[in-house]
């Protein structure tokens, strides 16, 4: 039985059997290493050319903005959500439990809502809404009028 493994028959190795030739692998690195100085000359007198022709605009970290205080463009996160919810919340109640105007010119005021429910009891309820007669309930007989002139409750 034959170990011979060449599948061709003949009494060739089945590898290279020459050497790399020296003279056209310093040829390759000599071409190589030129292109590479070419390249790098190209895009310095490239990057100088349009450093000395074209506005740059601000540099890009300025030390003195840097200091001041910036803030991010809108929307902005809330910094402190807490905090902002106690405002809003005290707005609110402001709003809710104080006297004032909505409309000087026509003479509408806001009043606290706990002397708003009062008034609502002392003149027997709300008027009905235009929808209320479609789903059963009867209409009231004379809508009460709830206006408060302008001398009522305005401060």
């Amino acid at each position: 039985m034959s170990t011979e493994h060449n599948p061709s028959g003949g009494g060739t190795p089945g590898y290279e059997t020459r050497d790399a030739n020296p003279a056209s692998l310093v040829k390759f690195a000599i071409g190589l290493a030129l292109t590479l100085v070419v390249a790098w000359a190209g895009m310095w007198w490239l990057l100088g050319y349009f450093g000395q022709t074209q506005d740059q605009g601000p540099p890009a970290a300025p030390f003195r903005a840097l200091r001041e205080r910036q803030l991010p463009p809108l929307p902005r996160v809330q910094v402190e959500p807490l905090r902002d919810l106690d405002e809003v919340r005290a707005e609110q109640s402001d709003a809710i439990n104080k006297y004032g105007w909505v409309d000087r010119s026509h003479g509408v005021v806001h009043i606290p809502i706990s002397d708003a429910m009062k008034l609502i009891l002392e003149r027997g309820g709300l008027p009905a809404r235009a929808n209320a007669g479609a789903s059963g309930a009867a209409a009231p007989q004379a809508p009460a009028k709830a206006q408060l002139g302008q001398g009522e409750g305005a401060q």
